[in-house]
């Protein structure tokens, strides 16, 4: 049997607080009642962190699902950790407008982590460079509500070596969470390097390789010697590292199996072969050639 996640598992943030190691991604969920309907199987299944952003247009729907659900458990805003970031389109002066609209949008008083999405702005060239000015410029207004205890934690997503050096020379307040696409063929040495120097909580996004991996030999070999699915495999690959992830799915009895990541243990062997399979690819953004 599984124990909860909320119970078992958290990482401690450069500000003091605990993030939880297992969260649900929202990506591509729309909509009030598939919203609903995956946050209360997640809630069931003993998620207490749940990722979302401007972009993906429910930040809304997610406040909602959860002012109604939380009661039904016990739970309280406190219980949760939300996470939601800029948009590209708001990067440099209107990033106090985004980050307030994203709290609006969610109706609470507070985000306990907020993330610049993209190094990039919309709209312009991924080599213009207005970029590193419109990204410190998102970086002092998240500063700012930090300060006012409006964003717990404040960090950023999609950044390379290259634009985390940058923002570490600049900032007043450290990062506490780079989230990065992270998957076996995708290890991120160097980044995860870069976070531990600067004791930045590195964490990933896209475990499954956009669900790709699920039918990778080696995954799929090493989870029925473990009599567990590849998504799980993949999950508690990253989780043993201690690297937080955050599985999205809208199919409850998905979300409750990848909940499933804290009663076993992958073994050296199972670890390096995965590990083995790393070779640069993304199968989402590529960040490397921003400004």
């Amino acid at each position: 049997m599984s124990s909860s996640p909320s119970s078992t598992s958290s990482v401690p943030l450069n500000t003091g607080v605990q993030m939880p190691v297992l969260g649900l991604g929202t990506y591509k969920l729309r909509g009030p009642e598939d919203v609903h309907r995956a946050v209360d199987a997640a809630l069931a299944a003993g998620y207490r962190a749940f990722d979302s952003a401007a972009v993906y247009k429910n930040e809304a729907d997610l406040g909602r699902a959860l002012r109604e659900l939380l009661p039904k458990y016990g739970l309280t805003r406190q219980d949760v950790f939300i996470t939601s970031k800029l948009g590209p389109k708001d990067q440099g002066d209107k990033a106090m407008e985004g980050a307030l609209h994203s709290l609006s949008q969610l109706d609470m008083d507070y985000i306990d982590l907020y993330l610049i999405h993209w190094p990039g702005t919309q709209g312009q060239l991924v080599t213009d460079t207005c970029n590193p000015g419109n990204r410190a410029q998102s970086w002092a207004a998240l500063e700012e509500l930090h300060d006012k205890g409006q964003l717990k934690a404040i960090g950023v997503s999609n950044y390379t070596p290259a634009h985390m050096s940058e923002l570490m020379q600049t900032c007043r307040i450290p990062p506490a969470v780079l989230q990065v696409e992270f998957h076996p063929r995708l290890c991120q040495t160097e980044l995860r390097s870069v976070c531990d120097k600067y004791a930045v909580c590195f964490q990933a996004y896209s475990s499954l390789g956009k669900g790709e991996l699920v039918t990778e030999p080696s995954v799929t070999e090493v989870a029925k010697n473990c009599a567990r699915t590849p998504a799980q495999v993949l999950l508690r690959w990253a989780v043993q590292q201690h690297v937080p992830v955050l599985p999205k799915s809208s199919n409850p009895d998905r979300i409750t199996e990848n909940a499933e990541l804290f009663d076993f243990t992958l073994s050296d062997a199972d670890m390096d072969r995965l590990s083995a399979l790393d070779c640069g690819h993304k199968y989402c953004w590529d960040p490397s050639e921003v400004a």
